[in-house]
């Protein structure tokens, strides 16, 4: 698999950084997990609780020394979100999500949040979410934990 960067542009690597200084180009010539920069969502930012679950699935990939840690608090925070969720589409992108984390794809996992963001945006416009309850979000907690190592 070839990846092209851009000067100054960080790549996580089997839980490593990795920064470049000019416009390069790598070849992956086996398995390794990677994420791009530009996929990395930061800790302040992860504020709703699918941000939360994205946040988790990221930890497993970037730092595979806490992935059994968070693949726990992964499993719970998708038990407490099936067991809240009302609307359907977010119901089953979260199965999904579910499936791709179990069956090794968490790529996939990332890519299927993502594309779940406004469907919840537009939960919470709607009232069916109050954001000042997600700071309470069961996983919010322990996903911060697991983030700062604790």
């Amino acid at each position: 698999m070839k990846i092209y960067l851009r000067p100054n542009e960080r790549i996580f690597i089997n839980g490593a950084v990795i920064r470049t200084d000019r416009k390069v180009s790598l070849e992956l010539m086996n398995d390794a997990t990677f994420l791009l920069e530009n996929h990395v969502l930061q800790k302040e930012d992860a504020n709703t609780p699918l941000k939360q679950l994205y946040y988790v699935v990221q930890l497993m990939l970037m730092d595979p020394a806490i992935a059994g840690d968070a693949r726990g608090v992964f499993k719970e925070m998708v038990a407490n979100l099936l067991g809240t969720l009302e609307n359907r589409d977010l119901i089953e992108g979260v199965k999904s999500v579910d499936i791709d984390v179990s069956t090794g794809k968490a790529f996939q996992a990332l890519k299927t949040i993502r594309g779940l963001y406004d469907i919840e945006l537009m939960v919470m416009d709607n009232g069916k979410i109050n954001p000042i309850e997600l700071s309470n979000f069961a996983g919010a907690r322990k996903t911060a934990e697991i983030a700062a190592g604790e």
